[in-house]
C-alpha cells in the first residue's frame, strides 16, 4: 500500500508539472466543431449497408472457426481439419454470390 501510494504521488506530481509548463496553443474554430479534424461534414444521410455487413460477420465467422480448427488439431492431424476446410470452403463459396448481388 505504501508503494502504491508513493507511485501515485509521483504521478500526480509529474502530472501537475506537466500541465504547467505545456504549451497552451489558441483554440481554433474547427477544434470545437462536430467533426473532429475541423472538415466540413460530407452531404447527405449516409446509408450503411446491412446486407454486406452481415455477409462480412460470415466470413469472418467462417474463417475464425476455421483458424481455430487448423491450430488445434495441429499435434493430430487426420480427417477432421480437412472436412472442416472441405466445408469452409464450400460455405464461402455459397456465400459469393449473395456478394455480388447489388
Amino acid at each position: 500500500p505504501v508503494v502504491f501510494g508513493l507511485c501515485l504521488l509521483v504521478a500526480l506530481i509529474l502530472y501537475w508539472i506537466g500541465g504547467r509548463i505545456r504549451f497552451k496553443g489558441k483554440t481554433t474554430p474547427g477544434e470545437v466543431a462536430t467533426y473532429s479534424c475541423g472538415e466540413d461534414l460530407p452531404g447527405g444521410k449516409l446509408q450503411i449497408d446491412e446486407g454486406m455487413f452481415f455477409i462480412f460477420c460470415a466470413y469472418f465467422l467462417i474463417f475464425d472457426i476455421l483458424a481455430f480448427v487448423m491450430v488445434t488439431s495441429l499435434g493430430r492431424p487426420g480427417f477432421l481439419p480437412a472436412l472442416y476446410a472441405g466445408i469452409a470452403l464450400c460455405a464461402i463459396t455459397l456465400l459469393l454470390p449473395l456478394r455480388r448481388m447489388d
